[in-house]
């Protein structure tokens, strides 16, 4: 129990239905779905839309999405890939002869095809029970009536305006300027294309006049993306990734993402006594940042678009994950990962809905960096990814930049599962961060038994760039102690990561769900 007299507050129960969400106004919108007939599928799409007005530099029908879903009725859990391509122009001589070195971020050539329309499409047809015109009607509504920017957004907002280019700028600023706090905003905009979508179905995004729009924007930003391309985008049902660590099995989805990342992670860290380490001390710290980064390193070699990835069983390895864990020093922080094991923190919003028949969805939708390319289309002002981002540039390396490849990508949900029944969807935004923010909240309720909240509240560090980052919830004992084990330690000028998560209790027939106050959403049930 917490203490009730220190500043935190409770998990949400529920028995009837419940989401969790980084937005209150797309939780809400999740509630009135499930309890307006519909099931956690169409809760979740609704919610997500919602998002793309409610936090605009998170999210949009510019980006793509994954999905994990456990339909009503079954343990098992199926995956859906909704990531986009790369135009079939995209020409990596040409970058690297231009002076590249790595993609360009806020450049045509890093925007890949948007494929969450298409999965949110695919998903409501094959698991919704409402029509796909009212999931769409919530967020027409806001986008016309406008939404009063949050805290935490207004914050992400200010922060990457100047990325905004050309017609961006009309669209996402107000008289110049970032919305603050409380201003309402409004994208009259993308309300006319989101009406759209709802009279004609996801071919007026990928094949009508929303296409058109997108295409001339884009081509008159330097890039050669082709109606054929749009045309051709399609979601892709694969299997998940499973780990097992020690009572529970963490479910992650495959590459393009980077789900295997948290597995390796988790699988390294089995080889220490954790639950006799103090959970907000620096010794776990250590140990965590010191499997990131031969995880990560891992992740860096290996992941790539799924037609490219010839590794994966030996990043899911247990022998594999062993033999990295040897290479960790309990005492001194490792410089150079890669040479050792030669044997980016960005935007996104995650959501997670579970209904009274227990389908559960778990569902992660993104444009990548802050606004993430800072490009829009010029008449629907509709944001476009810059997922391409995450291509490397290195000849030979399997996730290098391609005509018609899916790059590495950072979003993953996830799904933990014990004794054979499914126990809690959730997952954890923040780019790079999101493994180790999926291994730290299960081993924060695995290893040291926290409730939700709790276990999504506590403090986080993270090992990027060189540097540990140390969130303020630490002590300052434990960033010297970490000091002196050689980590280069600094506070982030931003919170790792936003977790959302929903404990399934098959023994009450509640549902428990929390939200990270790190971001400005809620869990909501009934």
């Amino acid at each position: 129990m917490r203490d009730f007299q220190l500043p935190g507050r409770s998990a949400v129960y529920a028995t009837n239905g419940m989401c969790a969400t980084s937005h209150p106004l797309a939780a809400k919108v999740a509630v009135d779905m499930l309890q307006g007939g519909g099931n956690a599928v169409d809760a979740a799409i609704a919610a997500a839309l919602v998002l793309g007005i409610a936090e605009p530099q998170m999210t949009g029908i510019g980006g793509d999405c994954f999905v994990l879903l456990k339909p009503a009725g079954e343990e098992r859990i199926i995956a859906l890939n909704g990531s986009g391509r790369a135009p079939e122009g995209l020409d990596p001589e040409r970058l690297r002869a231009e002076g590249h070195k790595a993609m360009p971020l806020h450049s045509a050539d890093a925007v890949t095809i948007p494929g969450a329309v298409d999965c949110f499409w695919r998903l409501s047809r094959d698991w919704g029970r409402l029509e796909f015109a009212e999931l769409l009607a919530p967020a027409i509504h806001y986008c016309e009536e406008g939404v009063p920017v949050a805290p935490r957004t207004a914050f992400d907002w200010a922060r990457a305006a100047d990325c905004l280019q050309g017609e961006a700028r009309r669209h996402y600023l107000i008289n110049g300027k970032p919305p603050a706090t409380g201003q309402i905003f409004r994208a009259p905009g993308l309300a006319e294309a989101l009406r759209l979508i709802a009279e004609k179905g996801r071919d007026a995004f990928y094949a009508g006049e929303i296409a058109a729009d997108m295409l001339a924007s884009l081509q008159a930003a330097g890039g050669s993306h082709t109606l054929e391309g749009f045309a051709a985008t399609a979601c892709e049902y694969t299997e998940p990734v499973i780990g097992q660590y020690k009572d529970a099995e963490l479910f992650e989805h495959p590459p393009n993402g980077q789900g295997a990342t948290a597995i390796l992670m988790a699988n390294i860290l089995k080889n220490f006594d954790l639950p006799g380490l103090d959970p907000l001390g620096a010794m776990r710290a250590h140990l965590e940042a010191e499997a990131a980064k031969l995880a990560y390193d891992a992740r860096n070699r290996f992941i790539a678009d799924p037609a490219h990835v010839d590794r994966l069983d030996h990043m899911l390895s247990q022998a594999t994950a062993d033999a990295l864990a040897a290479l960790i020093d309990p005492v001194h922080a490792m410089p150079d990962p890669h040479a050792l094991s030669e044997a980016v923190h960005r935007d996104t919003v995650y959501l997670t809905v579970v209904d009274r028949d227990r389908c559960a969805v778990s569902l992660i939708h993104s444009i990548y960096h802050s606004f993430g390319s800072g490009i829009a289309s010029e008449k629907y002002g509709i944001l476009f990814q810059n997922r391409g981002a995450g291509f490397s540039l290195t000849p030979g390396h399997p996730n290098e930049a391609g005509g018609g490849k899916r790059p590495m990508h950072t979003i993953i949900p996830a799904f933990l599962r014990r004794g054979g029944q499914t126990w809690m969807p959730f997952g954890v935004m923040g780019g790079a961060y999101q493994p180790t923010g999926h291994v730290r909240l299960m081993t924060n309720l695995v290893d040291y038994g926290m409730e939700l909240q709790a276990a999504i509240d506590a403090p986080r560090s993270f090992p990027d760039a060189g540097v540990l980052q140390v969130e303020r919830g630490y002590g300052e004992d434990v960033r010297e102690a970490l000091r002196e084990m050689g980590h280069r330690v600094v506070i982030p000028e931003v919170p790792l990561g936003g977790a959302q998560a929903i404990i399934i209790d098959e023994s009450e027939g509640v549902l428990i769900g929390a939200s990270d106050p790190r971001k400005d959403g809620c869990a909501l049930g009934y």
